[in-house]
């Protein structure tokens, strides 16, 4: 180990990184480095992971596949300037679900808590021949689109709202819920 600090020592300024690097390499071993780069491409991989999931703004899995009628699904968002959204939903039914179609209420707050745009939605999920989605992983999956364009003109707090409005209480076989943007 003295030999390789005298020889990097030696070198020009410019060179003198090669101590900071290659020292601490062979002082704690070849293991210890593939174990260092293992790490990097891991947090690598998980940076995309967390940069994919950034378009997300509300994500909620319901306690024991229940959702209540009051239990407002909802998430604050800050706006700088003008921003237009694509919004979709997934959702995601177990078989426990016994309704053939999916009501909600979609609702944009302004800052000062006024409904700022608000829509009603009925989603057919069954016909007669049962789910319009196959089943994987014992889910019925469904990705449905929520409003194209959604513009939010003014700077400001904004709060994006899902309710349910299927009257029943709790509407069994709701096990997930997600709205983003595409």
């Amino acid at each position: 180990m003295m030999r390789a600090t005298s020889l990097f020592a030696s070198q020009q300024e410019g060179c003198m990184w090669k101590i900071f690097v290659c020292l601490p390499i062979i002082s704690i071993g070849m293991r210890h480095v593939v174990y260092a780069i293992m790490l990097g491409i891991g947090l690598v991989f998980s940076s995309c992971t967390a940069q994919k999931k950034s378009n997300i703004i509300i994500e909620r899995e319901f306690l024991h596949d229940a959702w209540e009628r009051f239990d407002y699904v909802y998430s604050d968002i800050e706006i700088q300037s003008p921003t237009t959204y694509d919004l979709s939903m997934d959702l995601y039914f177990t078989e426990e679900y016994e309704y053939a179609y999916f009501a909600m209420d979609f609702v944009v707050f302004d800052a000062n808590g006024d409904p700022y745009r608000a829509r009603t939605y009925n989603f057919g999920l069954k016909d007669e021949n049962g789910w319009k989605s196959e089943q994987k992983g014992g889910l019925y999956h469904f990705s449905l689109p929520i409003n194209k364009e959604l513009l939010l003109s003014d700077a400001g707090s904004y709060r994006m709202q899902i309710e349910n409005r299927i009257p029943i209480t709790p509407v069994m076989g709701v096990r997930k819920l997600t709205l983003s943007t595409k």
